[in-house]
């Protein structure tokens, strides 16, 4: 057999320059390029990445941070849970999207007229399991019986507060105008307190700031026993503010603390336009609210007794409003 007669060399670079197994195809690869620019917020050097990083951080906290929905697709804040509740609710004509009835339930006067209330006031009702209805109103006494609500609609701070004035001053109502502010009450069940103390003692509405204050849910709907059907709630933007403008229309401001300088017995204001304003029972008032105030009462109590509920502080102080104005009409 006859030798290459080349160089080792030009056959080595031979070799290594000849065709391979699959070389086209690399280079058909190397014109096509490396296809369409990522997206900015897609390529992890540049800030769009992390801006949107920063986004869904953003909104898996807040998901994290939202009421957890229960096996009726509602939140437990939207459900009155309960025989005797439902069937005040629906009394009241509290709007409502459906009920929710246990499919072994054992009917009783309550079931029946809360089924009649329903076919009345076109709320649908829906039959779950016991489970599901567990889920629904988080593992509360239902009784077989629960209510899912409308969302609250509240009034307009500033819109009730001169409305009420119109309507004193054409004779509408017999009073001067009679509201409860809360600042800083948290506890939906301290508030639904409040609005029955408020509608037993003919107060004209309750106003509560938009942030750091309990709603109108359905704990508070059914610590009301009713009354937040009749009395209106209003939600101020920033409460100071709201109390401020009031007080420019004609309105006196006092404000509830047990080391006020005023006590409540006889107090000189119950007839003027007033808003008592009541705040947490840990921290009570806040500063700029106090200082908005014209007055800061206090209620006597025992020294044994540390300090009042703030439902109760307010029923106490309605009372003796009330009492004090009918003295008044009746001389």
């Amino acid at each position: 057999m006859a030798k290459d007669s080349r160089p080792k060399s030009a056959a080595v670079r031979k070799n290594k320059k000849g065709p391979t197994s699959g070389s086209g195809g690399q280079g058909r690869r190397k014109l096509e390029g490396k296809g369409p620019t990522p997206k900015a917020e897609d390529r992890v050097y540049h800030k769009a990445h992390k801006q949107k990083q920063l986004a869904e951080r953003a909104a898996a906290k807040r998901e994290a941070n939202r009421p957890r929905t229960r096996g009726s697709g509602y939140g437990a804040d939207d459900v009155v849970a309960g025989r005797n509740p439902v069937l005040e609710a629906l009394v009241e004509r509290v709007p409502a999207k459906e009920m929710l009835v246990a499919a072994d339930i054992e009917s009783d006067g309550r079931v029946r007229e809360a089924l009649q209330h329903c076919a009345e006031q076109g709320v649908r009702v829906r039959e779950l399991t016991r489970r599901q209805l567990d889920n629904a109103t988080g593992d509360a006494v239902h009784q077989g019986l629960a209510l899912v609500l409308e969302p609250y609609e509240y009034a307009d701070a500033a819109e009730l507060i001169e409305e009420l004035l119109e309507k004193a001053a054409k004779g509408y109502i017999a009073h001067q105008p009679l509201l409860v502010a809360c600042d800083s009450i948290t506890d939906p069940r301290n508030l639904g307190a409040i609005l029955r103390a408020s509608a037993a003692f003919d107060a004209d509405g309750v106003l509560v700031p938009e942030r750091r204050s309990a709603g109108v849910t359905a704990t508070a709907w059914k610590t009301s026993a009713g009354a937040a059907a009749r009395i209106p709630v209003a939600r101020a933007k920033n409460l100071t503010q709201a109390l401020k403008e009031a007080k420019s229309l004609g309105y006196f401001v006092v404000g509830l603390d047990g080391g006020g300088e005023m006590s409540l017995p006889g107090l000189s204001l119950a007839e003027e336009p007033l808003i008592v304003v009541v705040g947490s029972e840990g921290k009570g008032l806040s500063r700029l609210v106090a200082e908005t105030c014209d007055a800061i009462v206090s209620i006597p109590i025992t020294k044994s007794t540390e300090s009042l509920n703030a439902s109760m502080a307010v029923g106490i102080t309605l009372y003796e409003i009330s009492t004090a104005r009918q003295g008044v009409r009746q001389s």
